[in-house]
């Protein structure tokens, strides 16, 4: 009926069939979502007025290729893995031995950079995600991965590959969809602008900036090499969090609205419990005359625009993660925006969403950032029109380490690797999605189990809103939009009028320091099998320290079930219909 109302000559399902996740694919209803294609000459208003009397058909939504919430025009600054190296300033009292680490204020700001102001624009202490206390307890765990939802992620960037997730029954460039996931040589993720797990970032028109984003989640540290990650563990191997590149953006190209949702659940189902999101549609109170053409107005009115995109959010923030895991459900984590504008944009302003401001190192909003009541936390995302010389270009004093007012991280130039300052809410955002995914591991060792909504409520009880004080103190805050444009005229921000409306500052140390409270105790889990079959868990997962612990087991009726244990490892074979418990001890603790 729907081909013949159309004429349409393409009709599949939006997400394809994975054994594996098929049973809750179907419980959420993701099933019932089709792409059809037809004449484009059509008018699609006329279309949908059509499909709508057609009383099987529920939502209809166009299927638009989505946009860049940043300007690919704008280059990021760029320094070689040499030119770290030799830029001088001190690295006392730093974690890691990483040469970029000294000019990441972002993760531990001392307050000693005057970024060449001389007074003007400064930094203060502790306007930074306060890595430094938080790294004390934990440095990252492979066992949590973070999906990277942007340009595609240069997997073998010398400074990421380490902490890249890796789907070990796939190869690069393979036609054969070898785990039968549905998508064919997703290795490190999949490249959805073109349907393929090649993940490509050597168009001319790519800035680098999902690499940018990743390494500010998870570079290598301590690897003697590059910039650090939040949470890229400790330079031993596999001691750092896994990224998943999940391409959105492709040189010119941007995948449709349909593919993005695919990302989104590709995501979910494949292990990540964190998406990292630096890009969206246009904040409601966007800047008209600046040039940005206003978004959806309310959380309602983009739910009536983008059903299927809401719907694949819900699926990712309900079904990432797992009952028997450290999270069960998902953090979906949004940029704000960068329009000057009173509102977050959506998703982000999405109330199951986390929605990231950008804050300068001296605490006050960064010139661009959006800000606004829907506004969760926020974090360090640089400011060059704060910080850099009025009519003169930021390039030249890049390798210098001048330019610290912006945000540094691994980079791409000319499809080679290479490090980067950036800024923009675009960078705030993986700073939180870095001390989410720090915060999760400390959970990992700590062995506490959160529900995704207990996790982010716990994010803003620990993070800090003091620094508001100041905005009272200070009062305005003078910047240069367009700061590099010569006779770029002085702007004068209120700061008052953004009290409370940044969020508040994300705080690592805080959030880890409060796991071992909040929460519950991991359980060994419930398990089900038919006779005739067997399953094995891993022990270690439940019990702190489970790893150097020893397990006696037994079973209460080995008629039921029997168990063998091996190491850590608890096997269990069904013998007949029924049930039974297992007692394990483990140390002084023991569960049943």
């Amino acid at each position: 009926e729907v081909l013949n109302i159309l004429g349409a000559y393409h009709f599949e399902r939006v997400f394809p069939v994975d054994p594996k996740t098929e049973k809750r694919t179907r419980e959420a209803g993701m099933h019932l979502w089709y792409i059809v294609r037809f004449d484009k000459d059509t008018d699609l208003k006329e279309a949908a007025r059509k499909l709508r009397k057609l009383g099987e058909i529920s939502k209809i939504q166009s299927n638009p290729t989505i946009q860049r919430a940043y300007d690919p025009k704008k280059k990021p600054l760029y320094l070689s893995a040499n030119d770290l190296q030799h830029v001088t300033r001190t690295s006392e009292g730093l974690t890691f031995n990483d040469p970029g680490l000294k000019h990441q204020w972002h993760y531990q700001n001392t307050g000693d950079y005057d970024f060449e102001k001389k007074g003007r624009a400064e930094a203060f202490p502790g306007a930074d995600v306060n890595c430094g206390e938080a790294w004390k307890l934990c440095k990252g765990d492979p066992s949590i991965i973070v999906a990277v939802l942007d340009e595609g992620v240069m997997w073998n960037h010398p400074d990421l590959i380490g902490n890249m997730w890796t789907n070990e029954a796939e190869e690069v460039g393979s036609t054969e969809d070898k785990d039968g996931n549905g998508y064919k040589g997703d290795r490190y993720g999949y490249n959805f602008v073109k349907n393929t797990g090649i993940i490509s970032w050597t168009s001319a028109e790519d800035t680098g900036h999902g690499t940018h984003v990743a390494g500010t989640i998870a570079a290598v540290n301590n690897n003697n090499e590059g910039v650090g990650g939040i949470a890229g563990g400790d330079g031993t191997e596999n001691s750092g969090v896994k990224i998943m590149t999940c391409q959105l953006f492709d040189g010119t190209y941007g995948c449709t609205l349909a593919a993005e949702a695919k990302a989104i659940k590709y995501a979910a189902d494949n292990g990540a419990v964190i998406l990292q999101c630096s890009w969206g549609y246009n904040s409601p109170d966007a800047n008209e005359a600046l040039g940005y053409t206003p978004g959806p107005k309310d959380e309602q009115d983009w739910v009536n625009q983008y059903p299927l995109e809401k719907e694949a959010l819900d699926y990712f923030i309900h079904n990432a993660g797992s009952p028997n895991g450290v999270i069960d459900g998902g953090l979906a984590i949004f940029a704000s925006g960068n329009e000057y504008a009173p509102s977050s944009s959506f998703p982000a302003g999405y109330s199951k969403c986390i929605s990231v401001s950008a804050i300068a190192a001296d605490y006050t909003p960064s010139s661009y950032t959006n800000y606004g009541e829907e506004i969760t936390l926020c974090a360090p995302g640089g400011d060059g029109d704060y910080y850099g010389t009025p009519g003169v270009s930021d390039d030249q004093f890049a390798w210098e380490g001048k330019t610290q007012g912006l945000i540094l991280s691994t980079g791409i130039k000319n499809g080679q690797p290479y490090y980067a300052y950036m800024e923009g809410t675009s960078m705030a955002c993986p700073h939180v999605s870095g001390v989410a995914a720090l915060g999760l591991s400390y959970a990992v060792k700590e062995r506490r189990h959160f529900k995704a909504a207990e996790f982010i409520e716990l994010m803003k009880e620990t993070a800090n809103d003091q620094f508001y004080n100041f905005y009272d103190e200070k009062g305005e805050k003078l910047y240069y939009y367009n700061h590099t444009t010569f006779g770029a005229p002085p702007t004068l921000m209120n700061l008052v009028e953004r009290k409370g409306k940044m969020g508040r500052l994300v705080d690592a140390g805080a959030l880890l320091k409060a796991i071992g409270n909040h929460g519950s105790d991991m359980i060994v889990p419930n398990v089900y099998l038919a006779t005739g079959k067997s399953t094995s868990i891993d022990l270690a997962r439940y019990f702190i320290d489970g790893e150097s612990l020893s397990y006696s087991c037994t079973v209460a009726d080995e008629n039921i079930a029997t168990i063998s244990v091996d190491k850590t490892i608890l096997t269990v074979n069904g013998v007949a219909d029924g049930s039974t418990t297992v007692t394990i001890q483990a140390g002084s603790k023991s569960q049943t």
